[in-house]
């Protein structure tokens, strides 16, 4: 056996498949956040599997990102590669799939979860014939719904893990403060947290009147902001509709401000990236789930866990 074909008999598929993200993100940074591990496990992984092929890969620095032949000649062969995989997936998948019924799901308004989107696309694939019902709920909902058993499943923002029920941390999501075009602050990058406080303040309802489960209520009052409340609605789309005409400052998810035109509203400085809260995935363990829902939940659980490692998931 040659010393290459030895290498070959030792290559870690997840190498594989980390080697291809990077290509596709064209950032190390990037790749880790897709992959949902630290930037430092992809680089080491890009190392190692630079070493195991002998061979560099990627040139890359603060200004270029360049394959080389060899990159380039790996990145075609895993994109077959894994083409293949999907195709064996759907060849083995049962034809005549007989599961059936509804998994519902609730949801605060405008998460992002890529590993629930992948979750549910491989629900399509292999059980064609369970429906899929989301529900959007404030996050005191949700978990009053699933201590009840009145739903299954549950994606919230929670300041810590509630007893009685299980919650899996799913991600860190961003806050920052923003106010509209017409807005006196539009634009301007000195605007002190004092000011800020003087302002007229646009608020989801639930961060009004909910309880203390209600992480807005939290990212609120911790900036000492909406003593003065002018508009309210408890969905996301109509609390950035009201900022976005200028009726006053709010706090929003700093991912639901990106499909927006870039003039529509603006994020003040203040406080950037201090902001946020923890998003959990809630079930509860007394209920009793039917066949569709454990597919589900089989599903979801291997989308979130197995595809980064033990260290990467933060302690909760």
């Amino acid at each position: 056996m040659s010393r290459s074909d030895a290498r070959i008999q030792h290559l870690n598929w997840n190498l594989l498949r980390t080697f291809l993200v990077i290509v596709e993100e064209r950032s190390i940074t990037k790749a880790a956040d897709r992959l949902f591990v630290r930037q430092p496990s992809v680089t080491a992984a890009l190392q190692k599997l630079e070493e195991t092929l002998g061979c560099q890969l990627i040139q890359r620095d603060s200004r270029r990102f360049v394959l080389t032949v060899q990159g380039e000649a790996l990145r075609q062969e895993c994109a077959e590669i894994f083409l293949r995989v999907e195709r064996i997936g759907e060849r083995l998948s049962t034809k005549e799939d007989d599961l059936t019924g509804q998994v519902r799901i609730l949801t605060v308004t405008n998460l992002a979860v890529p590993q629930l989107d992948q979750a549910l696309r491989q629900m399509r694939r292999r059980h064609p014939s369970i429906t899929m019902r989301i529900d959007v709920a404030n996050s005191q909902d949700i978990v009053r719904a699933i201590a009840q058993k009145q739903a299954p499943f549950g994606f919230c923002l929670l300041s810590k893990p509630l007893a009685g029920l299980d919650c899996k941390f799913v991600l860190r999501e961003k806050f920052g403060i923003y106010c509209g075009a017409s807005h006196p602050l539009y634009g301007r990058t000195d605007v002190s947290l004092e000011e800020l406080r003087q302002e007229a303040f646009v608020a989801f309802t639930c961060g009004q009147h909910g309880g203390a489960l209600e992480p807005m209520i939290a990212l609120r009052d911790g900036a000492g902001l909406g003593t003065w409340t002018v508009g309210e609605s408890p969905h996301l789309e109509e609390v950035r509709r009201l900022i976005a005409a200028g009726i006053g400052i709010g706090i929003l998810p700093v991912d639901s401000t990106r499909p927006l035109g870039s003039d529509e509203l603006r994020l003040i400085p203040a406080l950037q990236d201090r902001l946020g809260a923890d998003a959990y995935f809630l079930t509860n363990p007394d209920t009793e789930l039917g066949a569709a829902e454990r597919a589900f939940l089989s599903i979801y659980e291997n989308e979130l866990f197995d595809a980064q490692p033990a260290a990467d998931h933060p302690a909760r």
